[in-house]
């Protein structure tokens, strides 16, 4: 491939952040050295907020030191897979660091899967141990984990131990129906107990570009999800990248609030390895609730708020929204699916905050665009390259010539952020990763004159009717132009005459109302004939999200599918 430029640089640098130099240097360094560099210098700063029980920096990375030393009293080899099977929490920073200081290999675990896809990872990953909560919810598939993979052992943290006083009592008085009562099984340790020694663990040699720190399962919206295996140097360079980004971060001085789950790779980055790297204060959720997020903004004031859309919109249209004062957030990062323009200008409006859209993936740990915290964010974009990070569009069909500035194409990416592999998947590897490094999305984009990056859509999401493209996010985008919709989904459906059809999932704001025609005749000025949907669906509860709170077309595709083969 050749990258697309203007005399000897790419095509963005030319409108680059004056503060953010795009081929700066890199570090390399193993993942865990970013903690201790952050006791060093800010050991004696908040570190993370649980529900109102607190830490510093110095006592997590005590708690970091000792649950390495026990985990290689325990066994752990250099490389051995250790699963994260969690909601978020002080464990999980412990125990992510830990288990990377004691030379072993975190894998995330989404803690809502069912038990298919838990012994699909783990058989997949080669998880030996699993460290989650004693919750019935965990430890119930825990037990069927034990029994059927060849996971060895489950390192039990206690849930009421991070709770303050009383609500570590009261969760005990009247919702200790839902933790696990007691060592049942002689598989299970107390994380307690793995603590019980000096914070000595045995130094390991860790190769940054080789070894592999993160094993991160992609989503899986086509077929079984793939292991993409990150290097520490991976996993190191895009929170390196993405403190450049964000150049006005006041290291060990502001807060950042974290209800996005840390086993997603998006939050891990951006929300703990990043507040890891600056010394920011993580004020956490165990998982995303409307109320109690507008409660902890109001209360605790952070300053940083990653998110993903149908978070912002849930706040935009929340019918008590001016009781809560949101003036303290700064800067918040929009991820994991395109952001509405509407929806976006009212949150900043709102907050008085500035809303920055980036765009990244599992393989890429995952930052590779972002807009800028300063200057121009154009409408659907998804901004600039971040520093060290090329990116290049190419032909769909021939995987291989790059398309001119401003014609589609497949987006590639390279850059230090790039995932080694696919764990145990060597051809899908291949067709991923080729020319050198490049990663090939599967994402249709355009780079307009000034290295702006536009998202189209998901190859695999394009719509062929009656031998036309229709891109369901170009259709999502113009439903989302009429003030009274709150969420949308649009897919295809096959259908026997036209190859497939365009259909609308939308969910009107509270107390609206509309007919099929009624948007019909609304799309009729913003999409042509072929685009506008043949059918529009109007739902009262909430569409279909993914953990992390993104629109699943996935899963209301297949309940549609689900329903048609049951009539």
């Amino acid at each position: 491939m050749t990258e697309q430029t203007t005399s000897s640089s790419p095509i963005w640098v030319a409108h680059y952040p004056d503060a953010i130099k795009w081929d700066a240097d890199i570090p390399v360094y193993p993942v865990h050295d970013m903690l201790e560099q952050t006791v060093r210098d800010y050991g004696h700063r908040p570190a993370f907020d649980f529900l109102g029980k607190k830490w510093k920096w110095a006592e997590i990375g005590d708690l970091v030191q000792r649950f390495a030393e026990g985990l290689q009293t325990m066994g752990l080899k250099k490389g051995q897979k250790v699963g994260l099977f969690l909601p978020n929490c002080p464990y999980f920073l412990i125990a992510y660091y830990g288990i990377l200081k004691a030379g072993g290999t975190v894998v995330n675990y989404n803690p809502l899967y069912a038990r298919r896809e838990l012994e699909h990872q783990i058989e997949d990953s080669e998880t030996d141990f699993m460290v989650t909560a004693d919750l019935c919810l965990m430890t119930d598939k825990m037990d069927a984990m034990l029994d059927k993979t060849r996971l060895r052992k489950v390192i039990l943290c206690s849930f009421t131990d991070i709770l303050p006083f009383p609500k570590n009592i009261l969760f005990r008085l009247f919702r200790g129906g839902e933790l696990q009562k007691g060592l049942v099984r002689k598989e299970y340790m107390p994380f307690r107990d793995l603590l019980k020694n000096k914070g000595q663990p045995k130094a390991v040699e860790i190769a940054p570009l080789t070894d592999v720190a993160v094993i991160q399962y992609t989503g899986g919206t086509t077929g079984t999800p793939k292991g993409a295996m990150l290097s520490h140097a991976n996993v190191t360079a895009n929170v390196e990248q993405s403190s450049m980004w964000f150049y006005k971060t006041e290291r060990g001085q502001e807060r950042m609030l974290g209800v996005l789950p840390f086993f997603h790779v998006f939050a891990m980055t951006t929300v703990m390895n990043k507040s890891v790297r600056s010394g920011l204060e993580i004020i956490a959720l165990p998982r995303f609730d409307l109320d109690q997020t507008l409660k902890l903004i109001d209360k605790k004031k952070p300053h940083y708020f990653p998110a993903v859309p149908v978070i912002y919109s849930a706040i935009n249209n929340h019918p008590k929204l001016s009781n809560y004062d949101l003036t303290s957030l700064r800067y918040c990062i929009s991820g994991g699916a395109p952001l509405p323009v509407e929806v976006k200008k009212e949150f900043e409006d709102t907050t008085g905050c500035t809303v920055v859209e980036g765009y990244g993936l599992s393989e890429s740990s995952p930052v590779v665009c972002a807009n800028p915290i300063e200057g121009e964010n154009k409408a659907g974009s998804i901004g600039m390259p971040l520093p060290g990070t090329m990116v290049e569009i190419v032909d769909r069909e021939d995987h291989e010539t790059p398309k001119p500035r401003g014609e589609r194409g497949e987006l590639c990416v390279r850059g230090p952020q790039v995932m080694l592999a696919y764990k145990n998947r060597p051809k899908e590897t291949e067709e991923t990763l080729r020319d050198g490094g490049w990663l090939h999305t599967g994402d249709v984009a355009y780079i307009d004159e000034d290295g702006y990056v536009f998202i189209v859509d998901r190859i695999k999401d394009l719509i062929i009717t009656n031998g036309y493209n229709v891109y369901p996010r170009q259709v999502e985008d113009a439903i989302y132009l009429h003030t009274e919709v709150e969420e949308c989904i649009v897919a295809g459906l096959p259908d026997k005459a036209r190859g497939e059809i365009v259909k609308a999932w939308i969910k009107l704001k509270d107390g609206k109302s509309m007919t099929a025609s009624d948007m019909k005749a609304f799309l009729a000025d913003h999409l042509s004939k072929i685009e506008i949907p043949r059918q529009i669906e109007f739902r009262t509860e909430p569409l279909p999200k993914t953990m992390i709170g993104k629109l699943s077309r996935k899963d209301i595709v297949e309940e549609e599918l689900g329903k048609k083969s049951g009539d």
